[in-house]
């Protein structure tokens, strides 16, 4: 995922962690009022916040985005590291074929076969309105031992860094 420096400084250190994490979870509302998500590939955090995905025209989550007051949240975890991230957004779709050309790749062509003049080709753009992170510095040994600690001593396990942005 191409990620560009942060406006908001805050949005900085999202960037940093979500950098190397190519797949997000994305969760929308159905017809029926359930949550409901999917593993997409994130194509770019712009300087904005805002994250891009391609999508096709008649995929359920561009109805179900237009009608739920375009609410989406997106996770983003790198259980190896213990990086977490939970943006909470707005979603649309743009049908821009000059954002789809700068941020077209080969990762994209097992979807989309018919390459980026795909009739159905569309981006969903999510502006990021609240992020939250949970970032634990330490290595997975010194995670362990901060588990084991807390279970023989009965205090609460000190997992890191939690933070709330909004945007």
């Amino acid at each position: 995922m191409e990620t560009q420096q942060q406006k908001n400084a805050g949005l900085e250190k999202i960037k940093t962690m979500v950098d190397d994490i190519r797949i997000a979870m994305m969760t929308t509302v159905d017809e029926q009022g359930n949550l409901v998500s999917r593993p997409m590939a994130c194509m770019q955090m712009d300087a904005d916040g805002t994250f891009w995905f391609f999508t096709a025209k008649s995929s359920p989550k561009v109805e179900q985005v237009e009608h739920n007051e375009r609410k989406v949240n997106l996770s983003f975890a790198d259980a190896g590291d213990s990086d977490f991230v939970s943006i909470s957004g707005t979603a649309q779709e743009i049908d821009n074929r000059a954002k789809i050309d700068e941020l077209w790749s080969d990762m994209a062509k097992p979807w989309f076969p018919k390459g980026k003049e795909d009739p159905e080709l569309t981006l969903l753009k999510v502006h990021t309105e609240m992020a939250e992170y949970w970032d634990s510095n330490d290595s997975r040994i010194v995670r362990l031992f901060e588990m084991a600690r807390a279970a023989i001593t009965g205090d609460t396990y000190k997992e890191g860094e939690n933070v709330k942005i909004t945007n």
